[in-house]
């Protein structure tokens, strides 16, 4: 990238952010303080209060590794990116840090400290943490070194042994050693605490993700001389070690002195490259620890060190989790990886992971109710499995609305646009949405927060309107904007019972000078906070600097729009129909972000060299724009199409962003959106081999499988799972081999009307092994899956299902599970019979066959609705 383009990328990210007096003032903390301790039944205590701890928030890596390099690409000051990151963290209500210390970037090879930059910005960070109220966990071993997705730079010990070495090799445990003396014996020149005094560093965890192997007793005495390093400094906090990265050795940490247990969670599995969808609530129903009845287990604290709804932008997941975590008896989580937000635009660090309150917000806010969750439910409290238990205590998440909710009497977060009302409106004191309710109506699609100050007066945030243009979870580059940032004014309605139709804005954030008043309840508002008063209200006693959630009611930080320097500042998100039934309209729907109010935006669509019409497009929420194809286009064929905004005399064209317009006659691009338009009983693909690689999950699921694509002697592209022979001194493969999940619920939406008469589903498929054990299963939108067994033959052949063969059957949780001992099916309870127009994912599954010689493989071409 040019050093122009950097330096106004650098610049548009930080056009807003909050100042930051020397001293910043705090209002009496309400969160507990101090140590804790654990108890003699492994609960985590407060030592002042006694009471237990329940602690909820995110890594964040912005002092190490990639994102250290990526905001010094851009040219952002680190330290004020970190503090405003850390503003936001606190605005979601996050109480608890954890990050694995990148060791490779602060110590030599023989374990000791280094004092440079990244030492520097994690001291920096530390304090921003505590300031904002934010209690720690840290795990001072990393054992990574610093390049992902780079190439390697780090010099430390953990770049010369590997973690097989480090708790083999002499020289590695006694470099972790000295490492771990002098992190623990470091004076923070912020805090001016050392690491293993201070009282918000509540406790530490060895090292990350160790790599074991049988014996147990060697591992049980490496963790028990690392435990007795952290010690012999005289820390007395609790130290914690990882035990589910290693389940073929959990007795040896079982076994360990160290004083609590550290999990993680993937529960779909990690980088699928693209966004996973359909309804995986039942993936994060349980977390059921196999030997959670051990002694002692039972003896030692529990710690969530790493969770994340990877490649899920859907905002349902957390809170689930959060309850599930409460169930298992965890007493802290902490998601993996809070993005910064200087390059949260192109999701580039771990693109697996997003989650940005700026770029994400739904997801965000999820968050937000998630944290509510896990302090409000009981350690060890169960409300029974999915779907009763969709609405509990004062939460309810819903996949088909994808809205999570909490409704408390002076609590209401909603992700979506909810027709919930608050319990008791009056009773009111904090609110965040995105969308709207029945109190706050909103036309942006950023987050917002409202905060009562005192009756009458309430402090409002308003983030800008974030825009997905891409999908966030394919292969990323700082080059790669997937989410635009607009700054506009928006309307808001509110009906909050002691403002009342008739209240003030005043804009309290620097470089904004905003008023607003109105007497009907309705107004317009740009991303800023203010404070709103209801008429006659005295404010006198509420300024910038006034005290607010440890800082300052003036507090803001968000990213300016972004530049786009090449390509116009309209950017469109759209997939064609994949089909469409002749002589019904047809609906279109799109994704434009940057569009001003005077704008317009045409649909020009026509059957192929034959009709064309030019169609209005209208709003529907911001950014989201559809139109209506009508009849006369629709007969049989392929209708193409192109979307136009037009800008007052200038038009520019999607897909491609070109100027002009397609009925130009010098419009010389061949670039359309098009569409097939069949007839009422024509077959609808729900998976095709030759167009849908990017769009499923497809894995081998037992030892020595994989996935591939062949020809068939047709020349058809097929998909092909395989499993090969097992190595010598493997043990035999259970349950399935391999599988492919495809979502196929958007395939239907241009064929509603013909729904009702499919009958049959069509395999086209082979095996190259005689009576494979292979099943289709289709699920709905309730996670309900239906499966019939699949007879396939060594030859390529259609294989027809009736619907009617179809039965109740358990779900395979594909991508499976991480950690590998959590449930692999969900059977949903009270299941019909199957509606087809419900159905919206298929998996076809091969289960494990003893495989002598050759590699075993199935291959599928085609599956389809008939």
């Amino acid at each position: 990238m040019s050093s122009r383009y950097l330096l106004l990328l650098s610049l548009s990210f930080f056009f807003q952010a909050f100042h930051s007096s020397p001293a910043r003032a705090q209002k009496a903390a309400k969160s507990p303080s101090g140590d804790i301790f654990v108890d003699n039944k492994g609960v985590l205590r407060w030592q002042k209060t006694r009471q237990e701890v329940a602690l909820f928030g995110v890594n964040y890596t912005a002092p190490f590794a990639y994102s250290y390099r990526a905001h010094q690409k851009l040219g952002v000051n680190v330290e004020q990116a970190i503090r405003q990151d850390v503003y936001h963290l606190a605005r979601l209500g996050v109480d608890a840090f954890r990050v694995h210390v990148w060791d490779v970037e602060i110590t030599d090879t023989a374990g000791n400290l280094l004092e440079n930059e990244h030492l520097h910005l994690f001291d920096f960070l530390v304090n921003e943490l505590k300031q904002r109220g934010i209690k720690l966990i840290l795990t001072p071993i990393a054992y990574w070194n610093n390049g992902y997705p780079e190439k390697d730079s780090g010099t430390g010990f953990s770049s010369i042994y590997s973690k097989g070495e480090a708790y083999t090799n002499p020289r590695a445990i006694a470099a972790q050693e000295r490492y771990l003396t002098q992190f623990l014996n470091h004076r923070n020149p912020y805090t001016k605490k050392l690491n293993r005094e201070d009282p918000d560093i509540l406790a530490f965890e060895v090292c990350n993700e160790p790599k074991y192997h049988q014996p147990e007793a060697q591992v049980t005495s490496f963790a028990d001389r690392m435990a007795a390093a952290i010690r012999v400094t005289g820390c007395r906090k609790p130290v914690f070690y990882n035990i589910s990265e290693n389940p073929d050795v959990y007795q040896a940490i079982l076994n360990a002195k160290v004083d609590g247990l550290t999990y993680q969670w993937y529960p779909q599995g990690l980088v699928s490259n693209h966004t996973l969808r359909g309804n995986f609530l039942p993936y994060v129903d349980q977390y059921p620890i196999p030997y959670r009845t051990d002694a002692r287990f039972r003896s030692k604290a529990k710690m969530v060190y790493e969770f994340e709804s990877a490649d899920i932008i859907q905002p349902v997941m957390y809170p689930f989790m959060a309850r599930s975590f409460r169930e298992a008896g965890f007493q802290w989580a902490t998601q993996f990886a809070y993005d910064p937000m200087a390059i949260a635009y192109a999701n580039t660090e771990y693109q697996t992971h997003y989650l940005n309150l700026a770029y994400t917000p739904a997801k965000a806010l999820s968050l937000l109710i998630a944290g509510k969750a896990f302090r409000s439910v009981g350690r060890g409290q169960s409300f029974g499995r999915y779907p009763q238990d969709s609405v509990f205590g004062n939460f309810r998440v819903s996949y088909r609305l994808g809205l999570s909710e909490m409704n408390s009497p002076e609590e209401f977060y909603y992700t979506a646009n909810t027709g919930t009302a608050p319990r008791q409106p009056a009773r009111l004191q904090h609110l965040a949405g995105v969308g709207s309710s029945p109190v706050v109506r909103y036309g942006g699609t950023g987050a917002y927060f409202l905060d009562k100050l005192a009756p009458g007066v309430w402090r409002l945030e308003v983030m800008p309107d974030a825009v997905a243009i891409r999908d966030p979870f394919e292969k990323a580059s700082l080059s790669k904007p997937v989410t635009q940032i607009s700054w506009n004014e928006q309307p808001l309605v509110l009906s909050l019972p002691d403002l009342g139709p008739s209240f003030s804005l005043r804009a309290l954030n620097e470089r904004n000078s905003y008023e607003a008043h109105t007497t009907d309840g309705r107004t317009t508002v740009r991303p800023g906070v203010y404070l709103v008063a209801a008429s006659g209200k005295s404010t006198i006693a509420f300024t910038p600097r006034t005290i607010f959630n440890h800082g300052e009611l003036r507090d803001f930080a968000a990213p300016k729009g972004f530049i786009f320097l090449e390509g116009p500042q309209q950017q469109v998100r759209h997939t064609a129909p994949a089909q469409a039934t002749a002589g019904q309209p047809l609906r279109i729907t799109a994704t434009i972000s940057g569009l001003l109010p005077t704008d317009s935006v045409f649909l020009v669509a026509q059957h192929y060299y034959g009709p064309t019409r030019t169609l209005p497009m209208t709003t529907r929420s911001y950014a989201n724009l559809e139109a209506t194809v009508p009849a006369e286009l629709l007969y049989p064929g392929q209708l193409r199409y192109w979307l136009v905004v037009k800008k007052g005399a200038q038009a520019l064209t999607f897909p491609g962003g070109f100027s002009g317009q397609p009925r130009d006659w010098d419009f010389a691009h061949n670039e359309h959106y098009e569409v097939p338009i069949v007839a009422a009983g024509a077959p609808l693909p729900l998976f095709q081999a030759s167009r849908d690689q990017e769009r499923i999950e497809a894995h081998g699921l037992a030892p020595m499988s994989w996935t591939d694509y062949v020809t068939l002697p047709d020349g058809a592209l097929a998909l092909r799972l395989v499993q090969g022979p097992p190595r010598p001194n493997q043990p035999d493969a259970t349950g399935p081999a391999a599988s492919l999940r495809a979502f196929f619920g958007d395939k239907l939406a241009g064929r509603t009307t013909d729904l009702a008469g499919f009958t049959t589903i069509v395999v086209r498929a082979r095996s190259s092994q005689p009576n494979a054990s292979v099943s289709l299963t289709l699920t709905t939108k309730d996670a309900v899956a239906y499966a019939a067994p699949l007879a396939l033959s060594t030859e390529v052949r259609e294989i027809r299902l009736p619907l009617s063969a179809f039965r109740p059957a358990a779900l395979l949780l594909m991508p499976r599970p991480y950690p590998g001992f959590l449930p692999l099916h969900y059977q949903a309870p009270g299941a019909g019979s199957l509606k087809v127009a419900e159905a919206e994912v298929l998996h076809l599954t091969w289960d494990a066959a003893s495989v002598t010689g050759s590699p075993a493989s199935v291959d599928i071409e085609s599956i389809s609705l008939q």
